[in-house]
């Protein structure tokens, strides 16, 4: 058996063990690496950091789609901006009532290589009839669109260096409020809360978005290969309030099996510890 290992913070490393690497490759934006292992099964690394293994895949997947469906579950249109594993999309096309789906994804081979090696995020999303994907910069994407063509942005994104730094920026959350329509919900990619140089980024992308969307609220998740395991999601809308109009009854009627997130788990996902809310209230 070999090792995987990836710095979590200076003091601080994370390991998993693997029998197989199974493809390496560097892309034109970022270097690419899929393993397979016992522990965690296939998994895919970007620049050296975990991105998506079969184990845990769906905590993030459930929880960067749901909680927009059950707080407005009449969204039609939905951008999703990086994704390229298939596993955001993947969630949204199990909605009956989405007409449309966008995928903009800068590094086309991470999709082309998870629809190979990561079957269980990216199989049958290329073939459903309501998804189209441009391959390409997600912030151009997101400047071309017209006004108000989307009912849900979601920013599943590395963390803000490299091919993802464009996406945290005020520019970007400022183009993705045009886009959206007047019931429109933005979910972004948050951080985490707990090493330092992650909780900076995680109070900045806070304080950005707060100056933008007259609703923006944070929410966690449990994500045990990420640093730390403990991750937050931006929830941002022009009008929709995540506890106040979330339908627990619509949601549960459409009838959706979930392994990680349910409607009781909603509520509760938005009860922050002290210590976040603190940081989270220290950048307003």
């Amino acid at each position: 058996m070999s090792w995987y290992t990836e710095q979590w913070s200076e003091d601080c490393k994370f390991s998993v063990g693997y029998e197989k690497h199974l493809h390496s490759e560097k892309s034109p934006f970022q270097q690419i690496d899929f393993y397979e292992g016992k522990e965690f099964g296939t998994f895919f690394t970007l620049d050296g950091l975990m991105m998506v293994n079969e184990k845990d895949e769906f905590i993030y997947h459930d929880m960067i789609v749901h909680p927009a469906f059950a707080t407005n579950p009449d969204i039609k249109k939905v951008l999703v901006i990086g994704g390229g594993d298939g596993g955001t999309a993947r969630e949204v096309l199990r909605y009956p009532g989405v007409e449309q789906v966008v995928l903009a994804e800068i590094d086309e081979q991470v999709f082309r290589l998870c629809q190979q090696y990561l079957p269980i995020t990216a199989a049958g999303v290329e073939e459903d009839p309501r998804m189209e994907l441009a391959f390409g910069d997600g912030l151009a994407y997101v400047q071309n669109a017209p006004d108000a063509s989307f009912d849900l942005i979601l920013v599943d994104s590395t963390d803000p260096v490299s091919v993802g730094e464009g996406l945290f920026t005020t520019a970007f959350y400022k183009e993705c409020y045009r886009v959206l329509n007047d019931k429109g919900i933005l979910i972004n990619q948050h951080e985490s809360p707990y090493f330092s140089e992650y909780a900076e980024n995680m109070k900045k992308a806070r304080t950005k978005i707060k100056k933008i969307f007259p609703i923006a609220q944070v929410y966690q998740y449990h994500m045990p290969t990420y640093p730390s395991g403990h991750w937050l999601f931006g929830f941002a809308s022009k009008s929709l309030d995540p506890l106040k109009d979330a339908d627990a009854d619509v949601w549960n009627a459409i009838g959706l099996k979930t392994k990680y997130y349910n409607t009781d788990l909603h509520r509760g996902a938005f009860a922050l510890p002290s210590y976040v809310r603190e940081a989270l209230d220290s950048e307003e």
